[in-house]
């Protein structure tokens, strides 16, 4: 078997290789029916569940650096996706929260992502749709596990 040929069929290379194919076609998807990016859907979705919440959290929790979540932060609330509270008593800490708009948004954001994953899976059987599902949340579970790099554990940092 040539180098290249396993390299195309490891495990490593094909989660890779499917999760950033993916991540583009979404990209492309959400920037062309909605003017948002699959990053800026991803930070709209954590304060969908997670409001007040400060610009720490969302980096570490969609594992970006805190400067490229501020120029997110600021094209959301240009939008009037988002809002920005200030912490009266530490000014320099703020929760970031969405608007209305940033909770419609989400939402027609969300089904336009279910219509997508349906085409994805399509021709898988519930079967395999099923061993899919529990073999990606077992395997999220090892990548994620609690104290590894980039783990979603990440503790909470709301605005008090």
């Amino acid at each position: 078997m040539s180098k290249s040929v396993h390299i195309k069929t490891s495990l490593s290379y094909l989660l890779q290789h499917t999760a950033f194919t993916t991540f583009r076609q979404t990209d492309q998807i959400m920037q062309e029916r909605l003017g948002i990016g699959i990053a800026q859907f991803k930070l709209l979705a954590m304060l969908q569940d997670n409001p007040l919440v400060q610009q720490r959290y969302l980096a570490n929790g969609l594992g970006q650096t805190e400067a490229s979540i501020s120029r997110q932060i600021k094209i959301l609330s240009e939008k009037g996706l988002i809002t920005v509270q200030v912490n009266p008593k530490l000014r320099r800490q703020h929760g970031i929260s969405l608007s209305a708009k940033g909770h419609k948004l989400y939402h027609v954001a969300q089904d336009i992502l279910d219509q997508y994953e349906l085409v994805l899976i399509h021709d898988l059987s519930e079967k395999q749709l099923a061993l899919l599902r529990d073999t990606l949340t077992t395997l999220h579970a090892k990548v994620c596990a609690s104290g590894r790099a980039f783990a979603c554990d990440t503790s909470d940092h709301k605005m008090n």
